[in-house]
């Protein structure tokens, strides 16, 4: 049997950076009576192309997972990197930058300015990092004819149906170079045909290389993922294949 040389072992490609990694992270709100434990010692790593999902009870820690991984919250202790920058290394002003460059958010009420239209909301956060409004522009008509709504571009959200407004949250977190995206519930307001859609636009964004991690209470969404890690009392207790879902929620009472 031939065994690689140290020569042959010294060329080969490193490992890629996680694109997140979480590391010993608790969250604790409050003091004294009023302390409440959202999320307790959690260890998480998201590599390039893969496609995770949370499940867990309600409380159990989920939105503040998702939360902590963007950045928008800071852990009482442990450590988030997010493209191998230590978050809690950073001023507020440069974890907003990591934030617009590598986070894109999909929510399930989707948080579009109500006064702009699609292409102005998809926009808005390229322009806010020093991009061009024309470049800019040129940029968001793209995510938004990635996402199949193309022709949308000049209607405000009050002109757009609930899965219309979702496609174009969706185009705004997709746009730019952005390598994490996180979803919390985003088929909470669809249909059936419409979540699918939704799910089938985050798998190919996982399978174009970025990391994707997704809050789902629906083991058929979490179908779609890569694994599935599972959370009760703000404590990761298991992570499994898509397959195992339906039946490690089944045996857990939720």
């Amino acid at each position: 049997m031939n065994h690689p040389s140290p020569a042959d072992a010294s060329t080969r490609s490193p490992a890629p950076t996680p694109v997140l990694a979480l590391s010993g992270v608790t969250r604790v709100h409050g003091e004294n009576a009023r302390r409440v434990t959202a999320l307790v010692d959690a260890d998480l790593v998201l590599h390039p192309g893969e496609f995770v999902a949370v499940m867990g009870p309600s409380g159990s820690g989920k939105s503040t997972l998702l939360h902590l991984a963007g950045g928008l919250d800071a852990p009482t202790s442990g450590r988030i990197l997010v493209q191998g920058v230590d978050l809690g290394a950073l001023s507020a002003a440069e974890r907003a930058v990591v934030r617009r460059r590598s986070v894109g958010y999909v929510f399930q009420d989707f948080n579009l300015l109500p006064a702009l239209t699609a292409v102005e909301n998809v926009a808005f956060p390229l322009e806010l990092d020093g991009r061009s409004a024309r470049a800019a522009r040129r940029a968001a008509l793209d995510a938004l004819a990635e996402v199949g709504v193309g022709d949308l571009a000049d209607r405000r959200p009050e002109d757009m149906s609930g899965g219309q407004a979702q496609r174009v949250a969706i185009a705004r977190a997709l746009v730019g170079p952005r390598r994490l995206l996180l979803a919390d519930e985003p088929t909470g307001a669809l249909d059936s045909a419409m979540g699918m859609a939704v799910l089938r636009l985050l798998r190919d964004r996982a399978d174009a290389g970025a990391a994707v991690l997704m809050v789902t209470h629906e083991a058929r969404f979490a179908a779609w993922a890569d694994r599935t890690v599972f959370l009760r009392d703000g404590r990761i207790i298991d992570e499994t294949g898509p397959s195992d879902a339906d039946e490690l929620l089944g045996g857990a009472g939720w």
